[in-house]
């Protein structure tokens, strides 16, 4: 019972941080969602894309499925060597197209999530974390939740630096 309590609210914290993501750029134009609103230069458009590739489909498909890491974009230092690649959001490329891929990652990482036990061992850990950081699911979840929560409150600050939309969060 224990477990599935802590699954229950792991699971909840997790989707409640997304959602705030998905809120945070809903009704925000083209424009905004590709201009830089802090002087670091990121977008809001591009965040989306960092939590899409370096959050849900690293953590859980990469990570704990063990599927290859073959989606990650390659460092492109002659268009912008200050943003990581995981960050990029080509010009061609749909801001729609971004958050429904964002969309698409969070449903595959829940297919994922829900086969395995809190205690499964990650399939691909990296050989430079340090040793037990990452050890299992409940580990991995715990990370992912604070690293979207982390960057919700960048979105919210980037929002009400856009437009002045605040968001209320309970």
């Amino acid at each position: 019972m224990a477990d599935d309590r802590t699954r229950s609210l792991l699971l909840g914290a997790l989707d409640a941080q997304r959602r705030h993501i998905l809120d945070a750029v809903e009704g925000l134009t083209d424009a905004q969602l590709r201009t830089p609103a802090l002087p670091s230069g990121w977008s809001p458009i591009g965040l989306v894309r960092h939590l899409t590739l370096g959050g849900e489909r690293y953590w859980f498909r990469t990570v704990m499925a063990g599927e290859p890491l073959d989606y990650w974009p390659a460092d492109r230092p002659d268009i912008d060597e200050s943003r990581p690649a995981d960050w990029r959001v080509e010009p061609c490329e749909s801001t729609e197209a971004v958050l429904q891929q964002y969309r698409d990652a969070i449903a595959r990482a829940d297919e994922l999530i829900a086969r395995l036990p809190l205690d499964a061992p990650p399939a691909r850990p990296e050989p430079d974390w340090p040793e037990g950081r990452f050890a299992d699911l409940q580990a991995v979840l715990l990370h992912v939740i604070l690293e979207t929560a982390t960057h919700a409150g960048h979105l919210d600050a980037a929002r009400e630096l856009i437009d002045g939309q605040r968001h209320l969060v309970l």
